[in-house]
């Protein structure tokens, strides 16, 4: 699989032998430098098990190795920002 920004990733030893525990892993970037072939640098976050970011990462994979996560259907998705389904205040009215 070829990842791209905002793909999620389970990285294992597969993709490298410095992930002796495997990690959730968002994509912010596939960089284009020159590396051996089949290996990739890739900047983004590690995730924890919720699927939030705890630390900005870059890591050097090999692509073959790399395996794609699911995403969550909408509907099981929590709310990003709970202010978002409030409605605002209604201005007050000079009588």
């Amino acid at each position: 699989m070829t990842p791209r920004a905002g793909d999620i990733l389970h990285v294992t030893r597969e993709a490298s032998v410095q992930f002796v525990t495997p990690m959730l892993f968002r994509v912010i970037r596939v960089h284009d430098w020159p590396t051996y072939d089949g290996w990739l640098w890739l900047d983004g976050y590690q995730l924890n098990a919720a699927g939030d970011a705890v630390e900005r990462r870059s890591i050097f994979v090999q692509q073959d190795g790399l395996q794609a996560v699911r995403a969550k259907p909408v509907a099981e998705q929590r709310p990003r920002n709970m202010l978002r389904n409030h409605t605002r205040p209604r201005a007050a009215i000079a009588h």
